[in-house]
């Protein structure tokens, strides 16, 4: 059998290649501009703008204030959207009938399709600015997302075990806690840690809007031309997502032992 390439994998890629040149074309991205003498010496000046970080203790105080607050939002978005995730998941996977499945989906697909941002102005312009607006809008979209893998974990459950317990005359309630929820529970947890790591850079992210948080701290430095305060603000985003990716790895690893 001869390898190589199908006609209609050429073609795909002559496709694909029309496509990527005619959208250069359509956004009119001078992109040759990037490759040039003056460009590099502006990237340069640009990124010693944000050299030294700023070192100010007054405005350390104010990131780690920042940095708390975003870190609250983000761990208090992801336990309000476990819980908003379990009870929808119930329903989605079909253990409430197939009116009740298919609502709970509508729910689920309507949350998770409104991005973080979209939320968090909704959410801004209802609660008005603060860790608030970006709380509730961080847990009604990963309560979307959450719900939907929470309902594929438990539709891939064996329902032998619930079945058995149901057997020996125990209720819906006892026959989840007892045979169902242990099955799924790593498989939840994982998700839910995984959705926290993701919160944390979301969280800063929505500061943008209104929303509290490193990314209110950022937003504000930025619009003033504070570029080493920004650097600084940056720095503290980085090493708090790098804390919290080792928190969520070591949690991983004992929740698996």
């Amino acid at each position: 059998m001869r390898a190589g390439i199908s006609p209609a994998g050429v073609f795909g890629l002559v496709l694909l290649a029309a496509a990527a040149a005619g959208s250069f074309a359509f956004l009119e991205m001078p992109l040759g501009a990037l490759f040039t003498g003056s460009a590099a010496r502006e990237a340069v000046a640009f990124v010693g703008r944000f050299i030294p970080p700023e070192t100010d203790p007054a405005f350390l105080a104010k990131v780690g204030w920042a940095a708390l607050e975003t870190l609250a939002i983000s761990l208090l978005s992801t336990l309000l959207a476990v819980l908003g995730g379990v009870t929808l998941a119930l329903p989605a996977a079909g253990r409430q009938g197939p009116l009740a499945r298919q609502a709970a989906r509508f729910v689920l697909n309507l949350l998770r399709s409104v991005p973080e941002l979209v939320w968090a102005t909704l959410m801004v312009l209802a609660a008005g600015l603060g860790p608030f607006a970006g709380t509730l809008a961080l847990a009604l979209h990963t309560t979307g997302v959450l719900g939907r893998l929470f309902a594929e974990a438990l539709e891939n459950t064996p329902r032998a075990p619930a079945q058995a317990v149901t057997g020996l005359g125990a209720g819906p309630l006892a026959a989840f806690l007892y045979a169902v929820l242990p099955l799924v529970a790593p498989q939840w947890l994982a998700y839910a840690l995984y959705r926290w790591e993701m919160n944390i850079r979301m969280a800063a992210i929505l500061g943008f809007v209104g929303a509290g948080g490193l990314g209110a701290l950022l937003y504000y430095s930025l619009s003033l031309f504070h570029e080493a305060e920004a650097s600084t603000v940056i720095l503290a985003m980085l090493a708090m997502a790098i804390a919290v990716d080792g928190a969520s790895a070591w949690l991983r690893q004992r929740m698996a032992g």
